[in-house]
């Protein structure tokens, strides 16, 4: 691969004549032997990577995709739970210059038709548990390849058969790859987020966003080639790619990869792996306070949404708050690693971005006051490079002066920490899964049974928010018309996006005469779980 630099990178400097292959391969000669990833599945044996052994895979699986016809700037749809080949496919599809799409599998076939035809997904890898839905929901794609292994256990189901490709077939020699100069401005990445529309925008990372993830990451946490990093959130959101994953590979350090978060598992792999860090969120943090805790561990720090010095004090280990998001790569506010930070503190405002905390009028607010965050960086490094194929919503996110509009609202705290206030995108958080309520409004009204429905937030004890719906009738609803309602979001929603209560009502709170006004709804829901 060519490190001259490219004419589109001489238009900022930062990475020029790098991409995400340079940094793979430079761990790869530097710590050749160093463990880079290692998995462990909750059935079957760990399984070990060194940076020489990824790069070496990587390189292979590189060559097979582009034996299979993929070139630079086709896109892979990637609906994998965490496992190795989520990684070696992401990390293959930047080798090539391709672009790795990845999607949450707990996706209903409506939102992966969506996907697959909104990117022009060129082929996909997937796993036993989702091939035939990946199939009939991608048809137009030239090849699917499947693992042999659900998350690394034994699938039900052959994998294979009917026109689709064992993931191992992917493997090819690696002298054939075609030659590409390192282009930092390549697109590397798409992550489909929740916004304020029915359906989710596509968040296009170029490899510069990659490497400024993989550096700020590595740098806000003080990360080196001693750190062992336990990664167990979904390796298809921004947490565990960027911050977790690149951070882990700027530094040379190790990641243990596990399925998914597991109580009763986190102590054991903790202390066995000597991890060092992990990214909490506060689902993970209640189980984990569920149960007992060993007199000493390893863990040097715990990145989570707030600082939280009494989780410090039971746990034993150093928390700080970030605020971040897929636009974003990596953290806009973060608390100072070394000093104590208030509780609930999201951070201050990282060296690396400018940030805003603007009236509705556009002026500062004062300390103490609720405002709307905005954040300014560079599009394609420290900011995302657009949204695919919408233009009118990538424009509609900035303000003339190059402000990005989060969509969240802060409270300035008094000695200049931030602290998370609310959404103004009428977003719900699930779980750590972000959800749009007009995703779910639009498949409620779809029904016809309803003249008009709002879709709010209800505290949940382990989740933190979870869906629930108000409807008013229409005049072709019928006695069962809540049951129906909620069979058809089962059908075309996640099942973290369904309702978990549908409440019938003459009318709505009103905060105008057309807007609801959900917060006096959200006002009547007790606690659910």
């Amino acid at each position: 691969m060519s490190s001259e630099i490219s004419v589109r990178s001489q238009l900022d400097l930062t990475y020029a004549g790098r991409d995400v292959s340079w940094l793979v391969d430079y761990q790869a000669e530097k710590r050749p032997d160093h463990p880079f990833l290692i998995w462990v599945p909750f059935e079957g044996e760990p399984r070990t990577w060194t940076y020489a052994g990824f790069a070496g895979d990587v390189a292979r699986i590189a060559a097979g995709m582009a034996e299979r016809g993929v070139k630079v700037g086709d896109r892979v749809l990637i609906h994998l739970e965490n496992c190795p080949e989520i990684l070696l496919a992401w990390y293959a599809c930047a080798r090539l210059g391709a672009v790795a799409v990845t999607t949450n599998t707990r996706s209903v076939a409506r939102d992966l038709v969506y996907f697959a035809e909104h990117c022009g997904a060129a082929a996909a890898i997937t796993q036993p548990a989702f091939a035939d839905l990946v199939a009939q929901c991608a048809p137009n794609i030239a090849w699917l390849a499947v693992s042999d292994n659900d998350a690394g256990a034994r699938p039900a189901a052959e994998p294979t058969g009917n026109g689709r490709d064992a993931f191992a077939s992917l493997y090819g020699d690696p002298s054939a790859l075609p030659a590409r100069q390192a282009d930092p401005f390549l697109d590397v990445g798409i992550q489909y987020t929740s916004g304020t529309t029915s359906r989710p925008k596509g968040v296009v990372w170029t490899h510069a966003n990659a490497l400024w993830g993989a550096q700020v990451n590595a740098g806000h946490l003080f990360l080196t080639g001693d750190d062992v990093t336990l990664t167990y959130l979904p390796l298809f959101h921004t947490n565990a790619q960027s911050y977790s994953v690149l951070g882990t590979l700027w530094s040379g350090g190790t990641v243990v990869l596990q399925p998914r978060f597991s109580v009763s598992r986190f102590w054991d792999v903790s202390l066995k792996y000597r991890c060092t860090w992990t990214s909490m969120v506060p689902f993970c943090l209640r189980a984990l306070a569920t149960v007992g805790q060993p007199e000493t561990h390893p863990y040097r720090v715990w990145g989570m949404a707030a600082a939280l010095p009494e989780v410090e004090k039971q746990f034993r280990v150093k928390t700080i708050g970030w605020w971040g998001m897929t636009e974003t790569i990596t953290h806009g506010l973060v608390c100072p690693f070394n000093l104590d930070n208030p509780e609930m503190s999201c951070g201050r405002p990282a060296p690396e971005y400018e940030i805003a905390i603007v009236r509705d009028d556009g002026s500062p607010v004062g300390p103490g006051e609720t405002g709307h965050l905005l954040i300014r960086g560079r599009r394609g490094v420290s900011l995302f490079k657009e949204y695919l194929n919408n233009p009118e919503a990538t424009a509609e996110s900035f303000d003339e002066n190059g402000w990005f509009r989060t969509g969240d609202r802060v409270v300035l705290m008094p000695e200049g920490h931030i602290k998370f206030s609310d959404r103004d995108k009428d977003m719900l958080k699930v779980g750590g899964e972000n959800v749009a309520a007009s995703e779910i409004e639009a498949v409620i009204m779809a029904t016809g049974l309803v003249s008009e429905c709002a879709v709010v937030a209800q505290k949940h004890k382990m989740l933190d928010e979870v869906p629930a719906a108000f409807i008013i009738p229409g005049p072709t609803a019928g006695d069962d018309a809540v049951s129906v309602i909620m069979a058809a979001c089962r059908e075309n929603l996640a099942d973290f996006k369904v309702p978990r209560e549908i409440r019938v009502v003459e009318d709505m709170p009103r905060s105008t005469l057309e807007k609801i006004a959900k917060a006096e709804l959200r006002k009547q829901l007790p606690q659910a779980g």
